[in-house]
């Protein structure tokens, strides 16, 4: 997916788990399947998963999952990956990497769901639980907290780049999806202090249990704290348009607000869309669907 990925697989990850934490030595290694983008994961026996990142220079992100989710699980309503072991680099990887306890659970499927309703409530109620948690002083800055504003030129380059795709090669009205964006750069910047979040709450960073309840959210490495707004991105990029009102109801997100949600998922869809659209098709289809949802909720 990258151009400086990193070649990662299972012999390389038993020579990191048997000269770093030899306990762990003799357990079977085996791939996880996943469009993660930024971390493959390699399941260590039944109880365990080893989280790599693919690209080289990733340090911070293991440095923000090693310490901050394990500060704020107890507060939250749902399992959070906590770190069990942080890894150095070795064995030709140069990066530091973690071991973490296997959360179960199954990702949801946009489309798929069979009690959104209850899903939305206890996606909300995470969001207000870390929401409501005060950052300490150096609390780090998410990624995807900034001002919208600060995504424009990005947003705009994607906007090219499928402009330039030959005619009828995406499902929907480039014109219509510009002046949305247009729109939602247009709204003002949040008022009010910075509260965490989590950045990257989507259909691959969730877990359901057996009867489709909220079990777990994955992926820190996107923890920081900024503009709240950008966690809304889940009312577009999973759920679907009848459970958006509890999962807003639940948030308490004034207009404004909302529309800068759904600002944020539109402008990740967007920069996605031309970056992964041949070499990530689950990544690729979510983004249509979120840009197509977008538009919907404009009639």
């Amino acid at each position: 997916m990258h151009e400086d990925e990193l070649e990662l697989d299972e012999t390389l990850v038993r020579r990191l788990v048997t000269d770093q934490f030899p306990r762990w030595s003799g357990l079977p290694v085996r791939r996880v399947p996943s469009s993660g983008t930024d971390n493959a994961m390699f399941r260590l026996g039944e109880a365990l998963v080893v989280r790599l990142p693919r690209r080289p220079g990733d340090e911070e992100t293991v440095a923000r999952e090693a310490r901050w989710p394990a500060a704020l699980a107890p507060h939250l309503p749902v399992a959070v990956p906590v770190p069990l072991e942080v890894g150095a680099p070795g064995g030709g990887y140069p990066q530091p990497w973690s071991v973490h306890r296997w959360l179960p659970g199954r990702n949801p499927v946009v489309g798929e769901i069979p009690e959104p309703t209850p899903l939305a409530r206890e996606l909300g109620e995470f969001v207000v639980a870390l929401r409501s948690l005060t950052p300490p002083a150096d609390a780090p800055r998410a990624r995807r907290g900034v001002p919208l504003a600060a995504r424009d030129a990005d947003t705009r380059d994607a906007l090219a780049r499928l402009a330039r795709l030959p005619p009828g090669a995406e499902p929907f009205d480039l014109d219509e999806v510009t002046a949305l964006w247009d729109h939602a750069v247009a709204l003002p910047d949040p008022g009010g202090p910075d509260r965490w979040l989590h950045g990257d709450i989507s259909p691959g960073n969730v877990l359901t249990g057996d009867d489709g309840r909220l079990s777990a959210v994955i992926d820190f490495g996107g923890i920081g704290v900024g503009d709240p707004a950008s966690d809304q991105a889940v009312a577009w990029n999973l759920l679907p348009a009848s459970a958006r009102d509890t999962f807003r109801a639940t948030v308490g997100s004034d207009e404004t607000t909302w529309l800068r949600g759904r600002g944020w998922a539109l402008s990740v869809a967007l920069i996605q869309l031309p970056y992964y659209r041949v070499t990530n098709p689950a990544l690729a289809a979510n983004s249509r669907h979120v840009i197509r949802e977008s538009l919907t909720a404009t009639l």
